[in-house]
């Protein structure tokens, strides 16, 4: 049997539980349909894969539909998401037509079943077409930080995002001038996952031995796909200003998404920084690691999310839910999961990194007092039930567009 709603009664409280249901009363009498670009790797992904049965739970008919691609096409969206980022990319007009008939192909394909249509970042933006035909309500939701996005593409989406009925994004930082109402909701962990779940002493020893890590000296980690974005070059020369003081132990791990093709050059790239050091420790796990992810950060000292962009990154509130201290980058969702100073402390540079790194491992009471501060922050904010609660309210928010406040009786 599934985890059920009632498990996260002991960590939220029975009060959380039963708004759920109160919401779930005015709006389960509607279809939701989740639509994105992949069924495995990355934290959208991750996110549907808890969510949906939690909806059906409630009474809501949550569905998952995943868009078709070839390679031709995951390279014009990565392109497509590095330039949203901010990044310098070159973007063709050819790109542009690969982008177009890719979503003709999907519009033809693809069902559209529910009443509210969940469109998921810029991939299957473009199914927003089909509204013409059939109506509904549409979202489009996106996952990544567009707060200083490359012109060209940004003008080329504005488009389709302007037909949706509403966009949501993750903090207020992302919002655009759109003339579509916009709302704030953060991504979620779920505490009972495999990922984020209590281990015993000898799981993790067992996980970390199997890597051949050392639990007797510092463990240093960043948990991320092997993206540019995520900065592991950044983390491997911090990890080697403070190794000339502090004895410890590096790992990168991660994987792979269908959607992101340039991630195989990206751990090459790794590999050949971290090369002649046996202490750092690349890892390229398959989907379905999440039992030895939850281990590996568990057996950690001091864990790192030193992006250069990010939309959010599960991965911070991962961390501080295991109550491990956070070195990150000062970007996107971070700085709403990083607390400077008080969940972890937020950097700028791999030598400011560096700087907090050696601070950490030098301050066992400082590791604890800002891993016990994450803990209560995470569970505060960002847990899947209250992620849950947050689609509920914009679903309802939908069928009151001019009203401010909406009483639930």
């Amino acid at each position: 049997m599934g985890i059920r709603l009632a498990d996260y009664e002991e960590i939220v409280g029975r009060e959380v539980i039963h708004e759920m249901y109160v919401l779930a009363e005015r709006v389960k009498s509607r279809r939701l349909q989740n639509i994105n670009s992949t069924p495995v790797g990355g934290g959208v992904a991750e996110i549907l894969t808890r969510m949906i049965p939690l909806l059906r739970e409630l009474g809501i008919e949550a569905t998952w539909d995943v868009i078709k691609g070839d390679q031709g096409f995951y390279n014009v969206t990565k392109a497509f998401h590095n330039a949203l980022h901010g990044k310098r990319e070159e973007v063709t007009d050819q790109m542009l037509d690969v982008f177009r008939a890719t979503t003709e192909a999907n519009l033809r394909d693809m069902s559209i079943s529910g009443d509210v249509v969940l469109v998921h970042d810029p991939q299957p933006a473009g199914l927003i077409d089909r509204k013409r035909e059939i109506g509904r309500q549409w979202l489009w939701r996106c996952h990544i930080d567009v707060s200083a996005p490359d012109a060209r593409v940004w003008e080329f989406l504005r488009p389709y995002v302007e037909q949706y009925d509403a966009a949501v994004f993750s903090m207020p930082d992302f919002a655009q001038h759109l003339p579509i109402p916009q709302y704030m909701v953060a991504p979620s962990i779920d505490p009972l996952a495999d990922k984020n779940r209590e281990l015993t002493p000898a799981c993790v020893s067992q996980v970390l031995e199997k890597y051949q890590l050392d639990p007797e000296r510092p463990i240093v980690t960043q948990i991320s796909r092997f993206d540019r974005l995520k900065d592991p070059l950044g983390v491997i020369a911090a990890y080697k200003m403070v190794k000339r003081r502090h004895d410890c132990q590096l790992v990168l791990a991660g994987g792979g998404a269908s959607d992101d093709p340039e991630g195989e050059e990206v751990l090459r790239e790794v590999e050949q920084q971290a090369a002649g050091d046996r202490d750092i420790h690349i890892l390229l796990l398959p989907p379905f690691s999440d039992l030895e992810i939850n281990a590996l950060v568990r057996g950690s000292t001091v864990v790192f999310q030193k992006s250069i962009k990010e939309g959010f990154g599960l991965t911070v509130s991962e961390a501080l839910w295991k109550r491990k201290p956070v070195i990150g980058g000062a970007v996107g969702g971070i700085k709403l999961q990083v607390i400077n100073g008080v969940t972890g402390f937020l950097v700028h540079s791999p030598e400011g990194a560096a700087k907090r790194l050696a601070q950490l491992l030098g301050d066992r009471a400082l590791r604890a007092r800002l891993g016990e501060n994450g803990y209560q922050h995470v569970k505060q904010n960002f847990l899947l039930t209250r992620h849950v609660k947050d689609y509920m309210l914009v679903m309802l928010a939908l069928d009151h567009p001019d009203e401010d406040v909406v009483h639930l009786e």
